[in-house]
């Protein structure tokens, strides 16, 4: 078995290009950065910031998503896998290059600055599921109250300890 995933938080480096096909389709891509803090050494030396740049491509719904509301400076939330490929420029060199193809992506953060209304969708209405009333009886019998916890989950099929 092996398993190629990547999850990604960081910040857009520039606004996404969406580009649509005949059959309706669609993709957007964009570059995402993700910085490790510096730190200083046990001898002293001072390690300075690392920021890598990632090339994100998202299809069909996730780049509609992306062109509406992913902007420059949006703090994502990325998670897909690794794919490399090859081409040749117009000079007749080889280039390579590594994208992200987006499986998930999440918008973090508040809303965008100097955006006071409209920058990301309302969120969906709340449905009325009918409640189930919570009453409870004491039983004449002195027997002790079991509670009722059909609502609450039992994590079967869970393989969690706790």
């Amino acid at each position: 078995m092996s398993v190629n995933k990547v999850i990604l938080i960081g910040n857009v480096g520039k606004d996404p290009e969406v580009r649509y096909y005949d059959n309706g389709g669609c993709v957007a891509s964009f570059s995402l950065a993700t910085s490790e803090r510096g730190y200083t050494s046990a001898s002293g030396a001072q390690i300075p910031d690392r920021t890598e740049w990632h090339n994100i491509v998202l299809w069909r719904g996730l780049a509609e998503v992306a062109e509406k509301y992913v902007k420059k400076g949006s703090k994502l939330y990325i998670e897909g896998k690794i794919r490399s490929r090859s081409y040749d420029d117009a000079s007749g060199n080889k280039r390579y290059v590594t994208e992200i193809y987006g499986d998930t992506m999440e918008m973090l953060g508040g809303r965008p600055e100097g955006s006071s209304s409209g920058a990301f969708p309302p969120p969906p209405p709340a449905e009325a599921a009918p409640q189930k009333p919570k009453t409870s009886t004491i039983p004449e019998s002195g027997a002790p109250i079991q509670p009722d916890d059909s609502d609450l989950d039992t994590g079967k099929g869970d393989d969690l300890p706790f």
